[in-house]
């Protein structure tokens, strides 16, 4: 009975198979046939590429410096020291310095929220976007561009941010955070 129910379960696919092939795709053969005589189907050439050009850059020291030449290859044997005297006043971040944890935020999304005075020393209370008030007096460091605070006022906080000038150097740069209204 199992054979004689499979024999049946074959006969009815191959019948379904050859109920598929059946021609009636011919509207479908005639419609391909009308778009292939009306576009040959002809691919334009691709555009011809232009010979790159070659461009020598040559910089004589006298009139323009080389952008590609830095000053460490100019004077391979010249002390490092010298060259940022020579480029300003010799400041720099203390990079061998141990960073403050208000040092990881921003300036602008630090909020002074009051002041406390403690043995006659003013402390900065500062609300950082973690959420925690932290205290501060001077000589401590804020914000990401190494800025030293060097005064604590009753609605202030005065500091002073070492930043890059563009040109290899540092500059000073006074910033302040003002008490907020909250």
């Amino acid at each position: 009975m199992v054979r004689n129910y499979r024999a049946g379960l074959y006969l009815c696919a191959a019948l379904m198979l050859t109920a598929c092939s059946s021609g009636g795709v011919g509207d479908l053969e005639s419609f391909v046939a009308k778009i292939k005589a009306e576009n040959p189907g002809v691919v334009e050439p691709l555009p011809e590429l232009k010979p790159f050009e070659k461009f020598i850059y040559v910089a004589y020291l006298d009139e323009i410096r080389d952008p590609f030449i830095t000053w460490e290859t100019i004077n391979p044997k010249a002390d490092r020291s010298k060259k940022t005297s020579e480029m300003g006043d010799g400041l720099f971040p203390d990079g061998a310095r141990v960073r403050d944890t208000l040092e990881s935020y921003p300036l602008e999304t630090l909020m002074m929220m009051g002041t406390l005075e403690y043995a006659s020393e003013s402390w900065g209370l500062i609300k950082a976007p973690d959420g925690i008030i932290y205290r501060v007096k001077r000589g401590n460091y804020i914000g990401q561009n190494h800025g030293k605070i060097f005064k604590v006022g009753s609605d202030n906080i005065e500091l002073i941010e070492i930043i890059s000038d563009g040109l290899g150097g540092w500059k000073n740069r006074p910033a302040e955070l003002s008490l907020n209204d909250e």
